[in-house]
């Protein structure tokens, strides 16, 4: 059994060696940062590569979330943790409820902080976390395996397509390579790593890349930001209440102390304050405009026009 994984390992890109960093070892700290450095300076431009698939997985997660479904990342390791860290990211930048984007991970929030050996094994487990979390036709679920091969991966997205779900996959393996039935696949092939196997680091930045351009280019079109400045953020701590108020600042021309005063009004929610200003109108007669135009800052002031 182990020389059969042994052969299903030995071949794959995320496990071979890179020509250009043999001797790392024998290097100076000077020439072994400017090998990771030239490694990295590669990443950017794979990602590049798959834009296509990329843009297809955006354009279902924003009906996914029109239809009132979640997305929901599943991985093991430092793949695990990228999806936690994305969706643990998205209610306090785009103040949407926590449900909306969630991470599992393989051996449960313990694996965050220490690694949960063996935990990536079991297929069966990664599909009872899907079970466990009612995953439906509306949600889509979104597999992130460097190796594509992880079993608990493998077993949560094969679920999630027995309950009608939509289902991505984030892998750094080629194409030729992805047998599994998804609907997108997204195959960032950057390469043998600086170290071999330490898919902690290309293929690990890859994959944030493109988790960073999914749920931001999603909320982007639900209305979430207005030009580039976060409209729906919560102010949760000290640090974001400033923020709010530099962009009721910037976007209305008002002063520091007005823009207390209308955020005071707003509940705190930067859009409503920023429709209160431009349309003139009240916190609930704002929140209504909103609320008709999809939370869009721009739908809800055109309807004053009309």
């Amino acid at each position: 059994m182990s020389k059969a994984l042994f052969d299903e390992i030995k071949n794959l890109v995320t496990e071979s060696r890179n020509p250009a960093t043999t001797n790392i070892d024998q290097e100076s700290i000077s020439q072994i940062l400017y090998h990771i450095n030239d490694e990295d300076l590669k990443v950017a431009a794979v990602v590049r590569q798959e834009m296509a698939p990329i843009e297809k997985a955006v354009e279902l997660v924003i009906a996914a979330f029109k239809q009132g479904g979640r997305l929901i990342y599943v991985g093991a390791g430092t793949s695990g943790r990228l999806g936690v860290l994305d969706a643990s990211e998205c209610p306090p930048t785009f103040g949407v409820d926590p449900e909306m984007v969630q991470g599992i991970i393989a051996g449960g929030m313990k694996a965050l902080t220490r690694a949960q050996e063996g935990a990536e094994d079991k297929p069966e487990d990664g599909a009872a976390a899907i079970a466990a979390l009612k995953v439906c036709a509306r949600d889509i679920v979104c597999g992130i395996a460097a190796s594509r091969r992880t079993p608990y991966v493998i077993g949560a997205i094969e679920k999630a397509r027995s309950l009608g779900a939509k289902t991505l996959y984030i892998t750094c393996t080629p194409r030729t390579e992805m047998n599994l039935p998804v609907d997108v696949a997204i195959c960032l092939v950057v390469g043998p790593e600086v170290v071999m196997g330490s898919t902690r680091m290309k293929a690990g930045t890859a994959t944030k890349l493109v988790l960073n351009m999914i749920t931001t280019t999603a909320m982007i079109r639900l209305g979430k930001v207005w030009e580039n400045m976060m409209v729906d953020l919560q102010m949760t701590n000290k640090k974001l209440q400033e923020r709010s108020k530099k962009i009721v600042m910037q976007v209305t021309g008002v002063t520091y102390e007005e823009a207390a005063d209308y955020l005071e009004r707003a509940d705190g929610h930067v859009k409503t304050a920023l429709v209160m200003i431009m349309g003139e109108v009240s916190a609930p007669m704002a929140r209504t405009l909103l609320g008709k135009g999809d939370g869009f800052v721009r739908s809800a002031l055109a309807q004053l026009q009309r």
